[in-house]
Parts: C-alpha cells; structure tokens; sequence
C-alpha cells in the first residue's frame, strides 16, 4: 500500500510522537481529530501503520557504547531464524540482511566495553552464526532515522 500524501503526514507525526492527540495531529494536516482517526484506524486495519513503540536513548540506559557486528551465517539460514535469534537481545537496536560478503548487519548499544563484549560473545553463540566481525563507533556524525539518539 503506497501511502497518499495526508495519510504519509499523519504517519511522520506519529512516528514523531504516538502519544500525540487526533486533534493535534488533525491541526497539523488540516482535519478534525474524528477525520485523522478514521484514517489512522484505515492505516492500521490496511497494515500500513504495524504498531505504536518507545523509542528510548539508549543513553538513558547507561548504554553509551556502540558498534556494528557483522554476521556471517551458517548455510541455508534464514531471515526469520536470524530475527528470532536477535530479537532476544535489548542491547539490539537493529538487525539487517545486507548485501556483499556479510548475511547481516547488527546495530549494537551496551553499557562499555565488556558488555558489548559478552552480547558479541552471545550472538557469535547463536547456533545459525558462522562467525562475526565488529566496529565500534567512536564519534556519532548524522543521525536522521531509526535507532539511537543523536549526540
């Protein structure tokens, strides 16, 4: 489903804030608050709009030390066994299949180096992981979407 182009409004401001009203949203975009809920109840009935979240700084949590792993997997393991392997993890922020030498991608936050240490320990532990590779990020530069705070 391709979203027109109110329907995409209303879902950047709920992705900006869920917790925001129908009637702030609605004068935002131009439309009573009853208006935005019948379109966001379409949204979610269409699939569109999957669920409402936290996002949490990762900071808040003490988890101040980030990195990338790597996952080279193991023959014939799918997206959805790497998935349910890592969502497991709360130190995960986000998981990818990517293309090139790697199966998969792993956004990773923890409290320093040792816990990092120990997720890595664990998610190389994982019985579709082949091995890993990781990279610590030293100095966040952009930061638009998705997981972590910017600094």
């Amino acid at each position: 489903m391709r979203l027109n182009d109110l329907d995409e409004r209303i879902v950047h401001a709920l992705a900006e804030d869920a917790r925001r009203s129908y009637a702030d949203i609605g004068q935002e975009v131009g439309l009573s608050a009853p208006a935005v809920k019948r379109r966001v109840d379409r949204l979610r009935a269409d699939g569109a709009i999957t669920g409402f979240t936290v996002r949490v700084d990762p900071a808040a949590l003490g988890w101040e030390t980030e990195g990338f792993i790597e996952i080279y997997c193991r023959r014939n393991t799918s997206p959805e066994a790497i998935h349910r392997g890592l969502s497991r993890y709360p130190e995960v922020a986000s998981a990818s299949t990517v293309t090139g030498e790697a199966d998969a991608i792993v956004q990773v936050f923890a409290s320093d180096m040792r816990h990092f240490e120990r997720v890595l320990e664990r998610i190389a532990g994982e019985p579709f992981v082949e091995r890993t590779k990781s990279v610590l990020v030293l100095s966040p530069l952009l930061r638009r979407y998705g997981s972590g705070a910017p600094r």
